[in-house]
């Protein structure tokens, strides 16, 4: 161990500090980002004990602390950017209590998706806003990040099922934000501030999540269309008819080449909404009414499916991510795009998207969460080539700028990190970024916490060049 993070002996112990290679470098990436920065050395707290002095005794030395959840972040959220202590929390993963009386579970924020649904599941009830990658991520990560998945479009986000943080600042004081109530309005939300601070503020050691009943119905199926504009169209007409769908989500036809190629699925080569209703009675009501809603779009094919073919569509759907990365390997994705726009402006969005595609000769795959305007593209170019790489960049930068035109966001749920703090002034102007600042400034005077994230700074790093490739 260097000589600076020597003093972690005395407040962990061996087994929770870690200095060789292999954690290092796994500590110095996320999933969107190729070459990171390695820590001096990663910690395992087991308690908020744990943090709060690791916290303490870092600021105090002057020492950033980066915390890390499980790597599977886009946009170099975690990587430790100015070195120091990489703060890995996934040790921290007990269900602390369930408390089915009140809809509510306790949770420590290494907890990940699976879970979190089988505590809720003992007693008829579960997390509704559980994100697609909710099976490999924590709560803690989510939280963080401001997540939000497929059921977003009738239940909300991560954000909206959160109650109650205990949350260690970086001089290592413990406080407790939010409430177990329903609802306050006692002083600054400042559970709201943290959710989504991305590590920045402090250092999140429990949750209190809200739980629903398992629906009693549930059925899904898909609506096949044989243009994108088309399908774009039914998913905005079916959000603003108020059709009670529990998932909307779209697929282009190169996403559904990809994924029949990754999962062994099936897919029509053509654009499509996968849809999932649920109700404790009615459904089928819901269910004709959509597909009227849905009619008027001329779907070439509108099927429900049983509950077997629906498991292997959502499958399809959540194992994109992975499909596009696999599809050619003479190929790499750029940074994976998460823009939100208005509902109105999804089906514009979503055509500007491919004729960006046309424009620049690159292969631009679409889909995402349509039901709450989330559109998810990649960008693929071949690494090798300098002048595509090139293009490949200019078109995710237009992507972002005619978001934020509509009156959109840069990142629905992936969070700004590294890879999107040019667009925070852009997004929120001068003004909004200096309050940011400040905000940031009262809850970490010293700058301990994940130093270089969410704020444009002057330095060194930068994403990996694509054009740095190694066979």
């Amino acid at each position: 161990m260097g000589i600076e993070t020597a003093f972690l002996g005395e407040v962990l112990a061996d087994d929770q500090i870690a200095t060789g290679a292999d954690a290092l470098r796994e500590h110095s990436t996320d999933w969107g980002t190729e070459d990171g920065v390695e820590p001096a050395v990663v910690v395992y707290p087991k308690s908020t004990d744990d943090v709060s002095a690791v916290l303490a005794a870092a600021t105090d030395r002057g020492i950033p602390v980066t915390p890390y959840a499980a790597g599977t972040s886009l946009e170099g959220n975690p990587v430790p950017i100015d070195g120091g202590i990489s703060m890995n929390m996934t040790r921290m993963d007990d269900v602390l209590a369930v408390r089915p009386a009140d809809l509510q579970l306790d949770v420590e924020p290494g907890v990940m998706g699976p879970a979190i649904e089988e505590a809720a599941g003992e007693h008829g009830l579960f997390f509704p806003p559980l994100p697609s990658s909710g099976s490999i991520s924590t709560i803690g990560g989510m939280i963080a990040n401001a997540a939000s998945g497929m059921q977003t479009v009738k239940y909300g986000e991560v954000a909206d099922w959160v109650r109650e943080l205990e949350v260690v600042l970086a001089d290592g004081s413990v406080i407790t934000v939010g409430t177990k109530a329903v609802k306050t309005s006692s002083g600054y939300n400042l559970r709201d501030v943290i959710i989504g601070s991305e590590g920045t503020l402090g250092v999140v050691t429990r949750a209190t999540l809200e739980l629903a009943g398992r629906p009693q119905q549930i059925r899904g199926g898909r609506a096949l269309f044989s243009t994108l504009g088309d399908a774009a169209a039914a998913v905005t007409d079916v959000v603003q008819s108020g059709v009670d769908v529990a998932k909307v989500e779209l697929i282009d036809s190169a996403s559904a080449m990809m994924s029949n190629a990754y999962t062994g699925a099936d897919l029509p080569d053509v654009p499509m909404v996968f849809l999932e209703f649920h109700a404790n009675h009615g459904i089928d009501d819901e269910i004709a009414y959509c597909e009227s809603v849905l009619s008027v779009h001329d779907p070439l094919e509108f099927e429900l499916a049983d509950e077997e073919t629906m498991d292997t569509l959502w499958r399809a759907r959540r194992d994109l991510a992975f499909a596009v990365r696999s599809w050619n390997l003479d190929l790499q994705p750029l940074v994976p795009g998460d823009i939100t726009v208005p509902i109105s402006e999804y089906g514009p969005t979503i055509e500007y998207i491919k004729s960006l595609e046309q424009e620049h000769d690159l292969l631009m795959p679409c889909f995402g969460h349509a039901g709450d305007g989330n559109v998810h593209y990649t960008v693929l170019v071949d690494p090798t080539d300098p002048e595509e790489v090139k293009r490949g960049e200019d078109a995710y930068a237009a992507i972002v700028d005619y978001a934020l035109s509509v009156g959109g966001t840069a990142t629905g749920e992936h969070g700004i990190g590294l890879g999107k703090r040019e667009y925070l002034e852009r997004e929120h102007g001068e003004t909004a970024v200096a309050l940011m600042q400040r905000l940031k400034d009262a809850f970490d005077p010293n700058g301990t916490l994940n130093p270089g994230k969410i704020f444009p700074r002057d330095d060194d790093w930068q994403r990996a060049d694509p054009t740095d490739y190694q066979e």
